[in-house]
This record gives structure tokens, sequence and C-alpha cells, in this order.
């Protein structure tokens, strides 16, 4: 080399300057938009985890109010004094229940469809 030194053209180095300026902002907008992203899913996932377990509670709270009913005619029933009076007894739980178990299942049903939804 005889002493000449070559440089690169300014109008290039602006332009490479541009492009890195640019592909910054890219990266950069790509970050941003998977941090975001991430937190709407964790948030989506906290509230889907609180929804299902009021859908638990609910559930395990009708459990609670059958087995006591149960045990009230249990009980009720061991103090009949007759079939008679031990057949009105079967009848009137079993209408109760019936009656307990659809508006059971009707709210359980409401609670888990909301609980589905789509959150916004």
């Amino acid at each position: 080399m005889n002493g000449q030194t070559f440089e690169i053209p300014a109008e290039m180095r602006v332009l490479a300057e541009k492009s890195v300026e640019q592909a910054r902002t890219a990266v950069g907008s790509f970050i941003g938009t998977a941090i975001k992203t991430a937190e709407q899913m964790q948030t989506a996932s906290h509230t889907m985890q609180a929804s299902m377990q009021s859908v638990v509670a609910k559930g395990l709270d009708q459990v609670q109010e059958n087995a006591a009913a149960t045990f009230d005619f249990a009980q009720k029933l061991v103090r009949t004094r007759d079939p008679r009076e031990a057949m009105e007894l079967h009848a009137e739980f079993l209408r109760n229940q019936i009656a307990a178990l659809q508006a059971q299942a009707k709210d359980l049903g409401a609670l888990t469809q909301k609980t589905l939804q789509p959150t916004a």
C-alpha cells in the first residue's frame, strides 16, 4: 500500500447509522410487545385461576348443603314411628333435594359459563 487510506463515504456511514437505529427501534418495539403480551397472559391466567377457584368453592358449598340435608333427613327418619311417616318424610326429602339439585346445577352452570367466557 502506498500510504493511501481507505475512507468510508459519509453517505454510507449515515445510511449505516440509520439502519442501526431502525433495527434498534424494531427490536425495542418487538421486546415491548412481547413483554406486554406476557403480562396480559399472566393477568388472564390469574383471572381464570381465581374464577375456577370460585367454581370449586361453590361446588364444595353445595356438597356441604346436600350432606347436611341428608343427615337431617336421616336423623328425622330414625325418629319416625311407623312406615307411613317414614314414606312421607322420604317423599318430602326427595322433592326438596330435587329442587335443591336443580337450583344448584343452574347456579354452578351459570358460574362456570361466566368463568369460561373470554376475558377482555
